[in-house]
Protein backbone atom coordinates (compact mmCIF):
# COMPACT_ATOMS: atom_id res chain seq x y z
CA UNK A 1 0.00 0.00 0.00
CA UNK A 2 1.26 3.70 -0.51
CA UNK A 3 0.05 6.40 0.52
CA UNK A 4 -0.31 9.65 -0.83
CA UNK A 5 -0.58 12.89 0.84
CA UNK A 6 -1.94 15.94 -1.01
CA UNK A 7 -1.10 19.48 0.35
CA UNK A 8 -0.11 22.44 -1.38
CA UNK A 9 2.62 23.70 0.95
CA UNK A 10 4.83 20.67 2.04
CA UNK A 11 6.74 21.67 5.03
CA UNK A 12 6.69 22.80 9.20
CA UNK A 13 5.34 26.25 7.99
CA UNK A 14 2.11 26.50 9.51
CA UNK A 15 -0.79 24.68 11.96
CA UNK A 16 -2.39 22.14 8.68
CA UNK A 17 1.05 22.03 7.10
CA UNK A 18 3.38 21.03 9.86
CA UNK A 19 0.14 18.19 10.99
CA UNK A 20 1.40 17.06 7.07
CA UNK A 21 4.82 17.23 7.38
CA UNK A 22 5.13 15.37 10.73
CA UNK A 23 2.44 12.94 9.69
CA UNK A 24 4.70 11.55 6.90
CA UNK A 25 7.44 11.46 8.31
CA UNK A 26 5.86 9.26 10.89
CA UNK A 27 3.91 6.99 8.60
CA UNK A 28 7.87 6.32 7.00
CA UNK A 29 8.92 5.36 10.28
CA UNK A 30 5.98 3.22 10.69
CA UNK A 31 7.25 1.31 7.43
CA UNK A 32 4.88 3.13 5.10
CA UNK A 33 5.66 3.77 1.33
CA UNK A 34 5.14 7.42 1.16
CA UNK A 35 4.08 9.99 -1.49
CA UNK A 36 3.48 13.88 -1.30
CA UNK A 37 1.70 15.57 -4.43
CA UNK A 38 2.21 19.41 -3.42
CA UNK A 39 2.95 22.83 -4.86
CA UNK A 40 6.18 23.38 -3.36
CA UNK A 41 8.51 22.64 -0.28
CA UNK A 42 9.35 24.91 1.82
CA UNK A 43 10.74 24.85 5.70
CA UNK A 44 12.85 22.07 6.21
CA UNK A 45 14.77 19.36 4.99
CA UNK A 46 12.47 16.50 3.05
CA UNK A 47 12.69 12.71 4.83
CA UNK A 48 14.89 10.15 2.54
CA UNK A 49 12.18 7.80 2.76
CA UNK A 50 9.25 10.31 1.36
CA UNK A 51 8.86 11.11 -2.45
CA UNK A 52 8.10 14.04 -2.99
CA UNK A 53 5.99 15.26 -6.54
CA UNK A 54 5.75 19.22 -7.00
CA UNK A 55 3.50 21.28 -9.15
CA UNK A 56 3.33 24.88 -9.06
CA UNK A 57 0.88 27.45 -9.66
CA UNK A 58 1.15 30.33 -11.09
CA UNK A 59 -1.73 31.66 -9.23
CA UNK A 60 -1.92 32.70 -6.13
CA UNK A 61 -5.00 34.81 -5.80
CA UNK A 62 -7.75 34.60 -5.98
CA UNK A 63 -7.49 31.59 -3.52
CA UNK A 64 -10.68 29.84 -5.07
CA UNK A 65 -8.56 29.30 -8.50
CA UNK A 66 -5.40 28.50 -7.14
CA UNK A 67 -7.08 25.68 -4.95
CA UNK A 68 -9.20 24.81 -8.48
CA UNK A 69 -5.79 25.24 -10.71
CA UNK A 70 -3.92 22.99 -7.92
CA UNK A 71 -6.05 20.29 -7.96
CA UNK A 72 -6.80 19.81 -11.69
CA UNK A 73 -2.67 19.21 -11.79
CA UNK A 74 -3.56 16.82 -9.56
CA UNK A 75 -5.80 15.09 -10.63
CA UNK A 76 -4.25 14.62 -14.25
CA UNK A 77 -1.09 13.11 -12.33
CA UNK A 78 -3.31 10.66 -10.60
CA UNK A 79 -5.21 9.73 -13.81
CA UNK A 80 -2.03 9.13 -15.60
CA UNK A 81 0.16 6.89 -12.56
CA UNK A 82 -2.54 5.77 -10.12
CA UNK A 83 -1.72 2.28 -8.47
CA UNK A 84 -4.83 0.07 -7.07
CA UNK A 85 -3.54 0.01 -3.85
CA UNK A 86 -2.83 3.73 -3.34
CA UNK A 87 -4.30 5.64 -0.86
CA UNK A 88 -5.05 8.87 -1.02
CA UNK A 89 -5.21 11.29 1.39
CA UNK A 90 -5.88 14.81 0.72
CA UNK A 91 -5.42 18.31 3.14
CA UNK A 92 -7.02 20.34 0.19
CA UNK A 93 -9.80 21.54 -1.85
CA UNK A 94 -9.32 17.94 -4.57
CA UNK A 95 -10.87 15.30 -5.75
CA UNK A 96 -10.25 11.36 -6.44
CA UNK A 97 -9.45 11.20 -2.87
CA UNK A 98 -9.41 8.41 -0.98
CA UNK A 99 -9.99 10.16 2.39
CA UNK A 100 -9.49 14.14 3.32
CA UNK A 101 -8.95 15.77 6.62
CA UNK A 102 -10.30 19.30 7.66
CA UNK A 103 -8.04 21.01 9.42
CA UNK A 104 -10.78 24.35 9.83
CA UNK A 105 -14.41 24.47 10.31
CA UNK A 106 -16.20 23.71 7.13
CA UNK A 107 -16.38 27.01 4.88
CA UNK A 108 -20.34 26.61 4.48
CA UNK A 109 -20.37 28.35 8.01
CA UNK A 110 -21.16 31.18 5.23
CA UNK A 111 -24.40 30.45 4.97
CA UNK A 112 -25.34 31.92 7.79
CA UNK A 113 -23.99 34.96 7.24
CA UNK A 114 -26.58 38.03 5.44
CA UNK A 115 -27.24 37.35 1.95
CA UNK A 116 -25.24 40.48 0.65
CA UNK A 117 -22.02 38.60 2.20
CA UNK A 118 -23.08 35.40 0.24
CA UNK A 119 -23.47 36.89 -3.45
CA UNK A 120 -20.61 36.46 -4.74
CA UNK A 121 -18.28 34.27 -7.22
CA UNK A 122 -15.91 33.42 -4.62
CA UNK A 123 -18.52 32.38 -1.97
CA UNK A 124 -20.30 30.28 -4.84
CA UNK A 125 -17.17 28.58 -5.71
CA UNK A 126 -15.44 27.96 -2.35
CA UNK A 127 -19.06 26.01 -1.39
CA UNK A 128 -18.87 24.18 -4.96
CA UNK A 129 -14.56 23.13 -4.15
CA UNK A 130 -15.61 22.29 -0.49
CA UNK A 131 -18.57 20.09 -1.11
CA UNK A 132 -16.82 18.20 -4.19
CA UNK A 133 -14.25 17.89 -1.30
CA UNK A 134 -16.38 16.19 1.16
CA UNK A 135 -18.85 14.17 -1.02
CA UNK A 136 -17.16 12.97 -4.34
CA UNK A 137 -17.83 9.21 -4.87
CA UNK A 138 -14.76 8.44 -3.99
CA UNK A 139 -14.24 9.60 -0.56
CA UNK A 140 -14.77 6.69 2.13
CA UNK A 141 -13.77 8.85 5.36
CA UNK A 142 -13.92 12.51 6.41
CA UNK A 143 -11.38 13.57 9.30
CA UNK A 144 -11.80 16.71 11.60
CA UNK A 145 -8.72 17.50 13.36
CA UNK A 146 -11.29 18.79 16.39
CA UNK A 147 -14.59 17.35 17.70
CA UNK A 148 -15.96 21.14 17.36
CA UNK A 149 -14.89 20.52 13.54
CA UNK A 150 -16.71 17.33 13.44
CA UNK A 151 -19.63 18.88 14.83
CA UNK A 152 -19.65 21.39 12.13
CA UNK A 153 -18.96 18.90 9.12
CA UNK A 154 -22.41 17.01 10.83
CA UNK A 155 -24.58 20.36 10.81
CA UNK A 156 -23.73 21.52 7.09
CA UNK A 157 -22.66 18.49 5.42
CA UNK A 158 -25.61 16.16 7.00
CA UNK A 159 -24.91 13.81 4.02
CA UNK A 160 -21.25 12.96 5.40
CA UNK A 161 -22.24 12.14 8.70
CA UNK A 162 -21.90 8.22 7.93
CA UNK A 163 -18.23 8.78 6.44
CA UNK A 164 -17.40 11.39 9.37
CA UNK A 165 -14.51 9.58 11.38
CA UNK A 166 -14.04 10.14 14.48
CA UNK A 167 -11.50 13.28 15.25
CA UNK A 168 -7.55 12.85 15.23
CA UNK A 169 -5.73 16.01 16.93
CA UNK A 170 -2.55 17.01 15.84
CA UNK A 171 0.50 16.18 18.33
CA UNK A 172 2.26 17.59 21.01
CA UNK A 173 6.10 17.93 21.03
CA UNK A 174 7.24 17.63 24.52
CA UNK A 175 8.32 21.25 26.34
CA UNK A 176 9.72 22.01 29.20
CA UNK A 177 7.32 21.94 32.41
CA UNK A 178 6.43 24.37 34.54
CA UNK A 179 8.47 24.12 37.52
CA UNK A 180 6.48 23.24 40.72
CA UNK A 181 6.21 26.63 43.11
CA UNK A 182 4.61 28.51 44.87
CA UNK A 183 1.61 30.80 43.97
CA UNK A 184 1.29 34.09 46.48
CA UNK A 185 -2.04 34.60 46.79
CA UNK A 186 -2.06 38.18 46.43
CA UNK A 187 -0.13 37.00 42.98
CA UNK A 188 0.50 34.54 40.33
CA UNK A 189 1.56 35.39 36.17
CA UNK A 190 -1.35 34.40 34.12
CA UNK A 191 -0.59 34.28 30.29
CA UNK A 192 -2.56 34.84 26.87
CA UNK A 193 -1.10 33.80 23.42
CA UNK A 194 -2.47 34.36 20.19
CA UNK A 195 -1.53 36.53 16.99
CA UNK A 196 -5.13 36.60 16.08
CA UNK A 197 -6.38 38.14 19.07
CA UNK A 198 -9.34 39.65 18.33
CA UNK A 199 -10.98 35.98 17.58
CA UNK A 200 -8.95 33.99 20.20
CA UNK A 201 -10.37 36.79 23.24
CA UNK A 202 -7.72 39.16 24.49
CA UNK A 203 -10.32 41.93 24.99
CA UNK A 204 -12.44 38.95 27.44
CA UNK A 205 -8.58 38.44 29.07
CA UNK A 206 -8.08 41.88 30.09
CA UNK A 207 -11.65 42.01 31.64
CA UNK A 208 -11.08 38.81 33.80
CA UNK A 209 -7.55 39.93 34.64
CA UNK A 210 -8.93 43.46 35.48
CA UNK A 211 -11.32 41.68 38.01
CA UNK A 212 -8.54 39.22 39.29
CA UNK A 213 -7.12 42.01 40.65
CA UNK A 214 -9.66 43.15 43.10
CA UNK A 215 -8.17 40.00 45.07
CA UNK A 216 -4.60 39.43 43.64
CA UNK A 217 -3.23 42.92 43.27
CA UNK A 218 0.43 41.43 42.35
CA UNK A 219 -1.11 39.77 39.19
CA UNK A 220 1.43 39.59 36.40
CA UNK A 221 -0.14 39.01 32.93
CA UNK A 222 2.22 37.71 30.19
CA UNK A 223 0.65 38.87 26.47
CA UNK A 224 2.73 36.81 23.72
CA UNK A 225 1.68 37.11 20.38
CA UNK A 226 0.99 40.41 18.61
CA UNK A 227 3.44 42.95 18.50
CA UNK A 228 3.44 45.26 21.25
CA UNK A 229 2.28 48.35 19.54
CA UNK A 230 -1.38 47.16 18.39
CA UNK A 231 -2.15 46.45 21.97
CA UNK A 232 -0.90 50.01 23.67
CA UNK A 233 -4.72 51.29 23.20
CA UNK A 234 -6.70 47.56 24.16
CA UNK A 235 -4.49 47.83 27.86
CA UNK A 236 -4.37 51.75 28.17
CA UNK A 237 -6.95 51.35 30.91
CA UNK A 238 -5.54 48.13 32.72
CA UNK A 239 -4.42 48.97 36.56
CA UNK A 240 -1.95 45.71 36.44
CA UNK A 241 1.57 44.43 35.66
CA UNK A 242 1.56 43.70 32.07
CA UNK A 243 4.47 42.28 29.71
CA UNK A 244 4.01 42.23 26.11
CA UNK A 245 6.19 39.68 24.72
CA UNK A 246 5.56 39.26 21.08
CA UNK A 247 6.20 36.99 18.86
CA UNK A 248 8.08 34.08 21.81
CA UNK A 249 9.15 30.89 21.70
CA UNK A 250 6.62 28.30 23.43
CA UNK A 251 9.66 26.62 25.36
CA UNK A 252 10.60 29.86 27.40
CA UNK A 253 6.50 31.23 27.80
CA UNK A 254 4.79 28.37 29.05
CA UNK A 255 7.24 27.56 32.35
CA UNK A 256 6.79 31.21 33.38
CA UNK A 257 2.79 30.70 33.62
CA UNK A 258 0.90 29.58 36.31
CA UNK A 259 -2.04 29.51 34.35
CA UNK A 260 -3.11 30.37 30.74
CA UNK A 261 -6.36 32.31 29.95
CA UNK A 262 -7.83 31.76 26.64
CA UNK A 263 -11.36 32.87 26.14
CA UNK A 264 -11.42 32.50 22.37
CA UNK A 265 -14.81 33.28 20.69
CA UNK A 266 -13.98 30.21 17.98
CA UNK A 267 -11.06 28.28 17.88
CA UNK A 268 -11.03 25.06 15.56
CA UNK A 269 -8.71 23.71 17.51
CA UNK A 270 -6.16 25.37 20.08
CA UNK A 271 -2.55 24.19 19.88
CA UNK A 272 -1.72 26.67 22.29
CA UNK A 273 -4.32 24.89 24.89
CA UNK A 274 -2.33 21.49 24.14
CA UNK A 275 1.20 22.94 24.48
CA UNK A 276 0.44 24.61 27.96
CA UNK A 277 -1.34 21.62 29.50
CA UNK A 278 1.71 19.61 28.20
CA UNK A 279 4.07 21.85 29.85
CA UNK A 280 1.54 21.06 33.24
CA UNK A 281 0.55 24.51 32.87
CA UNK A 282 -3.46 24.67 34.23
CA UNK A 283 -5.91 26.21 31.63
CA UNK A 284 -9.42 28.31 31.64
CA UNK A 285 -10.70 28.16 27.89
CA UNK A 286 -13.98 29.11 26.46
CA UNK A 287 -16.27 26.05 25.34
CA UNK A 288 -15.89 27.02 21.86
CA UNK A 289 -12.78 26.27 21.66
CA UNK A 290 -11.31 22.90 19.83
CA UNK A 291 -9.30 21.43 22.48
CA UNK A 292 -11.67 21.44 24.90
CA UNK A 293 -11.94 17.80 24.97
CA UNK A 294 -9.01 17.40 26.39
CA UNK A 295 -9.36 19.49 29.21
CA UNK A 296 -10.04 17.34 32.38
CA UNK A 297 -11.17 18.74 35.60
CA UNK A 298 -7.57 18.44 36.95
CA UNK A 299 -5.98 20.22 33.60
CA UNK A 300 -8.42 23.13 33.89
CA UNK A 301 -11.56 24.68 32.85
CA UNK A 302 -13.79 24.91 30.21
CA UNK A 303 -16.74 27.98 30.34
CA UNK A 304 -18.52 29.05 27.66
CA UNK A 305 -17.44 32.15 26.08
CA UNK A 306 -20.74 34.37 27.31
CA UNK A 307 -21.32 33.45 30.40
CA UNK A 308 -20.09 36.27 33.23
CA UNK A 309 -17.28 37.79 33.53
CA UNK A 310 -17.27 36.44 37.30
CA UNK A 311 -17.47 32.60 36.62
CA UNK A 312 -14.56 33.33 34.74
CA UNK A 313 -12.60 35.47 37.30
CA UNK A 314 -13.85 32.09 39.27
CA UNK A 315 -12.49 29.53 37.85
CA UNK A 316 -9.03 31.36 37.52
CA UNK A 317 -8.98 31.99 41.22
CA UNK A 318 -9.50 27.95 41.78
CA UNK A 319 -6.75 27.41 39.74
CA UNK A 320 -4.26 29.65 40.69
CA UNK A 321 -5.12 28.62 44.61
CA UNK A 322 -4.51 25.00 43.26
CA UNK A 323 -1.24 23.42 45.39
CA UNK A 324 -1.14 20.17 42.85
CA UNK A 325 0.69 20.27 40.04
CA UNK A 326 -1.26 19.91 36.90
CA UNK A 327 -0.88 15.89 35.38
CA UNK A 328 0.54 17.46 31.83
CA UNK A 329 -0.34 15.65 28.51
CA UNK A 330 1.23 14.20 26.07
CA UNK A 331 0.24 12.98 22.44
CA UNK A 332 3.31 12.46 20.24
CA UNK A 333 2.87 12.81 16.54
CA UNK A 334 3.81 8.86 16.16
CA UNK A 335 0.27 8.24 17.98
CA UNK A 336 -1.49 10.22 15.24
CA UNK A 337 0.08 8.02 12.45
CA UNK A 338 -1.24 5.21 14.13
CA UNK A 339 -4.46 6.16 14.67
CA UNK A 340 -4.71 7.11 10.53
CA UNK A 341 -2.42 3.94 9.87
CA UNK A 342 -5.59 2.01 11.16
CA UNK A 343 -8.10 4.45 9.31
CA UNK A 344 -6.19 3.61 6.05
CA UNK A 345 -6.49 -0.07 6.94
CA UNK A 346 -10.45 0.26 7.15
CA UNK A 347 -11.17 2.21 3.97
CA UNK A 348 -8.43 0.31 1.72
Amino acid sequence: MTIVQIVRRYGPVGGMERYVWELTRELAGLGHRLLVICELVCGGAVDARVDVVTHACPIARPRWLAHLYFSRQVSRWLAARRQADWIVHSHERSQGHTLTTFHAPPFARVREDPIWKRMSLRVAASLWLERREILNPTVRAVVPCSDLIGQLLGRYYPECRSILAKAIPPGVPPLPERPRRHIPSDGGTVGFIGYEWKRKGLDRAIQVAEKLLETRPNLEFLVAGPEPRMLKTLFSAYRGRVTFLGNTRADTFYPRLDLLLHPARFEPYGMVVAEAMAARVPVVISAECGARSLVTPLHGRVLSVERPVEEWVEACSEMLARVDQSPGYGRPWKEVAEEYASLYKSVA
